[in-house]
């Protein structure tokens, strides 16, 4: 496992990821860094956890649009299954962002 520094709301955490996904886990952070600093920005500092849990829910809401738009794009194509498919594994990756944000606002609350 490896371990990435990574910043969010001027805040600094060590984070596990797996070799060869620390690029990837300091874009995400970049990512979610810049949606908190837009928060930030039209309504103040909140706490972090509350932070938290409103970019999270403006990530998911990004995702179900992208989904959304997937599922439109393949309307009429015959892939009814594969749609199901997909509808599948975002509920399983929201859940699953769902029970992380959990964890951090946890520790965020308890450091």
């Amino acid at each position: 496992m490896a371990q990435v520094a990574i910043t969010v709301n001027g805040r600094s955490y060590q984070v596990a990821c797996d070799e060869g996904q620390e690029d990837h886990l300091v874009r995400l952070a970049d990512y979610v860094d810049k949606r908190i600093a837009e928060l930030v920005s039209a309504m103040g500092q909140i706490g972090d956890a509350r932070l938290l849990v409103m970019a999270s829910l403006l990530v998911a809401d990004e995702l179900s649009d992208t989904y959304a738009e997937l599922a439109r794009a393949r309307e009429g194509t015959g892939e009814a299954e594969r749609e199901v498919e997909l509808a599948d594994a975002l509920a399983d990756n929201v859940e699953t962002l769902a029970a992380r944000i959990e964890d951090i606002a946890a520790r965020l609350d308890h450091p």
